[in-house]
């Protein structure tokens, strides 16, 4: 995998237009949130406590439990619950934090196609990557979609100020870069039809394999190689 004094990339850079500099890698490394650091006695009441809410998220819906029932489930006391979650859509963005992870991961470093394939191979075509990263978004999405919809709908604006939003988007845009006359636009553009509450509107009318395929269209228009 292509890398520099900067860490790991979303791969290698992808050809820009003829005549224009060539694309400069992106580092999605630092858009990235860490895994925790704490004490092992706070870590234990984490544990407990997303122990706890996914459980009872699971049972119930997300967002028929509440902080109480959470707390007194997880066996600790209202006022630490909300000091270290704030509410249910903290809750609920801890949840998903290690998925999230977990997916970006094997963008940065797994097999392609999602993912840039061994650094001595040849580059994955971009469309090929971009298409196998909205199909891996969508299981991950419709896998935890009232999770995902809960920490999207937070507040106006939550779904855009969140870490992992803008780890899609800037890998979204670097591989539309030499593909489109405005990567980052169109990288906005690709992920609007992939927000929690949008897919949770459509999916009893159209169901999951026309979402799927009408986002794989939308991925196959915009990274299409720019006319000669």
């Amino acid at each position: 995998m292509a890398s520099d004094i900067n860490g790991p990339q979303s791969g290698s850079a992808i050809p820009p237009h003829p005549g224009d500099a060539p694309a400069r890698p992106v580092d999605l490394e630092l858009l990235r949130t860490p895994p925790p650091v704490e004490r092992a006695d706070a870590a234990r009441n984490r544990a407990a406590v997303l122990q706890a809410a996914a459980r009872l998220f699971a049972e119930h819906g997300a967002e028929a439990v509440s902080m109480d029932q959470v707390a007194a489930a997880a066996g600790v006391g209202k006022g630490t619950l909300f000091r270290r979650f704030g509410d249910r859509s903290g809750l609920a963005a801890a949840l998903l934090d290690a998925r999230e992870r977990d997916l970006q991961e094997a963008i940065l470093r797994g097999p392609a196609p999602l993912g840039p394939g061994p650094g001595d191979g040849p580059d994955p075509d971009p469309a090929d990557r971009l298409t196998a990263f909205t199909d891996a978004y969508l299981d991950h999405l419709l896998a935890h979609l009232d999770l995902v919809r809960m920490s999207e709908t937070a507040a106006r604006g939550a779904r855009y100020r969140i870490g992992a939003y803008r780890f899609w988007h800037r890998h979204a845009s670097v591989l539309l870069a030499g593909r489109s006359e405005d990567p980052d636009h169109d990288a906005h553009a690709l992920l609007a039809p992939l927000a929690a509450e949008h897919v949770a509107a459509l999916l009893p009318e159209l169901g999951e394999q026309r979402i799927r395929a009408g986002v794989r269209r939308l991925a196959a228009r915009l990274a299409a190689p720019p006319a000669a």
